[in-house]
């Protein structure tokens, strides 16, 4: 039967994109994910990073194409 255990390690805070008024911010991080190669991720945290709420991670080349589609908009 699979488990629900979900492990992750923030290896570098890039930016803090929003904050609300109850501390949580909307950040781009470097995350490795069940020690998995590290991602990009966008996701909302709690102020000391115990929780978060839904979001997605990108890869290398999937930041690049999106970095590409918002220059020239």
């Amino acid at each position: 039967m699979p488990t629900n255990d979900l492990t992750y390690e923030i290896k570098a805070h890039l930016v803090v994109l929003s904050k609300t008024s109850s501390g949580w911010t909307k950040e781009l991080n470097l995350v490795s994910w069940n020690g998995e190669a590290p991602k990009f991720d966008i996701r909302s945290w709690s102020p000391d990073h115990s929780r978060m709420g839904k979001g997605i991670t990108l890869s290398r080349e999937e930041l690049d194409a999106l970095k590409e589609y918002l220059g020239t908009e």
